[in-house]
């Protein structure tokens, strides 16, 4: 949901005169936590029967702010999310009839005729399909996955920027114009043919994967969208799969976010400090979650297709030795670090090669393949290069050069947990 429909959703001091907030806190949560969790699943429904993802956004804002009223007031319906879905439905009816240029006339009729909302269990689920029409040629391939990440997992304009390095205004503009584009050039939504299939996949999956990255932020669990939202990214992972399941992307992709998701627990100890991924207690990690990560795996293997998901899946599993051997097996480690480099040419795995390299050959390897990413301006805002490369200076002894990187890794870092583990690192490295 957008930063500019959350504020819309907040009471003004008119509306809230004469709610006992003692008496109307539960309806008023309920509310906010459904426009959290149906926000996106109502949405591609709308858009679905409408055609205008930005038509349907504007209802279901509509329809949020109304609940926002009534339910403190009349308590909550017995099925919220159907009572939203009949609300929003007669908001965009009202617009697409007051619009006579917006909209396709058979599905105007399809709407209007379908007065009485589903039950909640009965609204399908059609944000892959909306996943796959953001996706589509027609979009300017710059903008799909921000205008998926936005539209189907919520993202606010802001953030999606910020991992773009975009301007907000730009970025909003562009969503904006991606939006009409849907409308005007009529696209479709569904899942596309084979045909169609492997160009948009792609897109698809890394949109999903960066919603989830987005939610996995949240390390300590204590924000309860960002938390929902690594949530969601998993679930549509596997409802891709269920829809295609002989694509082993998209296997892969679900056993990463799998394998990670297992060790939420282990990012923190009981004091709520930072715990890197190899000093983690593998007692924690959720032993039934990486189980089906390993059952994802071993199934997208199966395909003999390799790809970039299945790589990086591939890796997590090898960390997941160490529960077994109480070892970290560097080695395989470092070897699907090369094969994900010369896949993807991504300088962010010539990073984490480099200190797979490290690990097997010494510090030294690893801050001579860590130089051969210098030249590369992508890397310079990228805090674990510089995290990475302070390590590595200290495991030399350039204490003088590994505090100076130290500084500019924790300057970067917005989790005060990792600034405090870099600066008790950075301070071991000055004595």
């Amino acid at each position: 949901m957008s930063a500019s429909s959350r504020q819309k959703l907040e009471l003004s001091d008119k509306q809230r005169i004469n709610v006992n907030p003692a008496e109307n806190d539960r309806p008023y949560a309920a509310a906010e936590a459904f426009a959290r969790r149906s926000h996106s699943k109502l949405i591609a429904y709308l858009a679905a029967q409408s055609r205008d993802v930005a038509a349907a956004e504007d209802a279901l804002q509509e329809a949020f702010e109304a609940a926002l009223v009534t339910w403190p007031r009349q308590g909550c319906p017995e099925n919220p999310e159907a009572w939203l879905l009949t609300v929003a439905r007669r908001k965009l009816i009202d617009r697409m009839r007051h619009d006579h240029d917006s909209g396709d006339p058979e599905e105007l009729e399809k709407l209007a005729a379908a007065d009485a909302g589903p039950d909640a269990d009965e609204i399908p689920d059609r944000r892959l399909a909306l996943l796959f029409a953001c996706a589509h040629p027609a979009i300017d391939a710059a903008i799909r996955a921000p205008l998926m990440l936005q539209v189907v997992l919520g993202l606010e304009a802001t953030q999606i920027a910020s991992a773009f390095l975009m301007s907000p205004t730009a970025m909003a503009q562009r969503l904006v114009r991606a939006k009409a584009k849907i409308r005007h050039a009529g696209v479709p939504f569904r899942i596309p043919d084979r045909s169609e299939l492997t160009e948009r996949l792609e897109g698809v999956l890394d949109a999903i994967y960066a919603g989830f990255t987005e939610g996995w932020v949240d390390a300590a669990g204590t924000d309860e969208a960002r938390r929902e939202l690594a949530g969601e990214a998993i679930y549509l992972g596997r409802m891709l799969t269920e829809l295609l399941p002989r694509e082993p992307e998209a296997w892969g992709l679900l056993a990463l976010m799998l394998y990670a998701q297992a060790r939420r627990t282990a990012r923190r100890n009981q004091d709520c400090e930072f715990v890197p991924l190899t000093e983690q207690d593998t007692a924690l990690w959720d032993a039934a979650m990486i189980d089906e990560a390993e059952a994802a795996l071993k199934r997208a293997c199966g395909f003999g297709r390799i790809g970039r998901f299945q790589l990086e899946a591939a890796i997590q599993s090898a960390h997941v030795e160490r529960r077994r051997s109480g070892q970290v097996a560097w080695s395989a480690i470092l070897e699907l670090y090369a094969a994900l480099v010369k896949l993807t040419g991504s300088p962010v795995a010539q990073i984490n090669r480099a200190v797979a390299l490290a690990e097997v050959e010494g510090a030294n390897a690893g801050l001579h393949a860590l130089a051969a990413v210098e030249p590369d301006d992508r890397i310079r805002p990228y805090q674990p290069y510089w995290a990475a490369r302070a390590d590595l200076l200290a495991r030399t002894g350039a204490h003088l050069e590994a505090q100076r990187a130290y500084e500019i890794a924790i300057g970067m870092e917005p989790d005060p947990a990792v600034r405090r583990y870099l600066e008790h690192k950075r301070d071991g490295a000055a004595e």
